[in-house]
């Protein structure tokens, strides 16, 4: 799966919006002490954009920036052939076709490395008039794995945002069980509860995730 196969298999951009932020207040109910999550949400990154990120601590990431022109998604894959670093520049067509609305989020100083280089093995983006998302003609190179600019790794969680696709990856990742009607319940950006905090989190509450809910602009009631 690459880039293209995700830009096919992505939602609407508020429903994009909604699940992100979803899946970043399922890792502060699973790990509230972690400091440096896996999914993360800010909901006022600007004054007009809010932004979703992803980190796996092992070199991989993405960012996504909700705006009023509409969204746009960079990723990383560290092992991938098409890493800047490879030949100190992007792989041809990863950025080349970048609205110029988006131009801005190609340069940001937080998805580039200190001499500027942007990081990215793959790039999506939707305006918000569009009907669907768009990346950037690519001849990818081979790869063993059919996953060239690592996007099914790195999107996986935004490919299939089924509750069941959750569990599963986070029983592997944090190896305990995980509750799928709890699942569930926050993909579908319904209000916490205790219980279904509980049931995620034995001993936590809706009021010590307040920070994190504020933080992700999650709906309250």
């Amino acid at each position: 799966m690459t880039v293209e196969d995700v830009a096919r298999k992505l939602p609407a951009i508020d429903l994009l919006r909604d699940h992100c932020r979803s899946l970043a207040v399922l890792d502060a109910i699973l790990s509230p002490e972690q400091p440096d999550p896996f999914h993360s949400f800010f909901a006022r990154w600007s004054e007009s954009e809010a932004v979703a990120s992803m980190r796996d601590g092992q070199g991989d990431e993405y960012d996504i920036v909700f705006s009023p022109a509409g969204a746009w998604i960079r990723g990383f894959a560290h092992e991938s052939p098409m890493s800047p670093y490879v030949q100190d520049r992007p792989w041809p067509g990863v950025l080349d076709d970048v609205p110029e609305v988006f131009a801005s989020r190609v340069e940001e100083p937080a998805f580039t490395d200190e001499d500027g280089m942007p990081v990215a093995t793959a790039c999506l983006w939707r305006e918000s008039a569009d009907d669907g998302w768009s990346t950037g003609t690519i001849d990818f190179p081979d790869h063993p794995a059919d996953d060239p600019d690592g996007a099914a790794g790195l999107f996986q969680l935004l490919a299939d945002r089924s509750p069941s696709a959750f569990r599963q990856w986070a029983e592997d990742y944090y190896e305990v069980p995980v509750d799928l009607e709890a699942v569930r319940h926050v993909l579908a950006s319904r209000p916490l509860t205790d219980a279904v905090v509980a049931a995620l989190n034995p001993g936590l509450a809706v009021t010590d995730l307040a920070q994190d809910i504020e933080r992700a602009g999650y709906p309250r009631r």
